[in-house]
């Protein structure tokens, strides 16, 4: 019996997220080599997660997504982390991406301003801010949102810069589907009143 392409495609990602979990684990054990092994079989989604940050970027910007990949990965080889699952590395490479990125604007923010950025939390909540400024505002309210409740922050961490399932949030954040989509609810509107005020200033 022949099977569907898309159960042997299911398959093979199965398979491959099954390795990418026994390299990460062989990377937290010491394996210095697992790092590198572990790059070909990521850096598809890695692009994918850092060209949805740049979606809405102005025309030319600086940072394209291959770059943004090699930068976030390489302060993720840096760092030690106890990696637990393939989605709690693509969280953790969504926050890397992040202050890759927010990193940048930081530094251009002084010499350029840019056109309005539409920040969205979906259901139509949109802050319109200028750019770079826009990931500038969203990093300093993530940080403040953190401060008040870092589930919550790392909730919109997930969701806006890895792209992340609520069911893969809550695989990561060892809670409940329904507890993620409360957090998500909670801190969108938390950062949507936040930002509101910044772009009214």
């Amino acid at each position: 019996m022949i099977e569907a392409p898309e159960a042997l495609a299911r398959a093979e990602e199965v398979t491959a997220a099954g390795e990418v979990t026994r390299l990460l684990r062989a990377w937290q054990g010491g394996d210095a080599d697992a790092a590198e092994r572990l790059l070909p079989l990521v850096v598809g989604e890695l692009r994918k997660i850092a060209a949805s940050c740049l979606v809405g970027e102005r025309p030319g910007h600086t940072l394209q997504p291959t770059a943004l990949v090699n930068e976030a990965y390489l302060r993720l080889v840096r760092q030690t982390c106890d990696w637990q699952t393939r989605s709690h590395f693509f969280a953790v490479a969504a926050r890397s991406i992040r202050r890759v990125l927010v990193d940048h604007a930081r530094r251009i923010h002084a010499a350029k301003r840019g056109q309005a950025l539409r920040v969205t939390f979906d259901e139509g909540l949109e802050v319109s801010l200028p750019r770079p400024e826009a990931l500038v505002a969203l990093d300093d309210a993530l940080a403040l949102l953190a401060g008040v409740d870092p589930i919550k922050a790392r909730v919109v961490e997930y969701r806006f810069f890895a792209g992340l399932t609520g069911e893969e949030i809550a695989a990561v954040e060892n809670l409940s589907p329904a507890t993620v989509q409360r957090h998500w609810q909670m801190a969108r509107a938390w950062l949507y009143r936040e930002l509101s005020t910044g772009a009214d200033a």
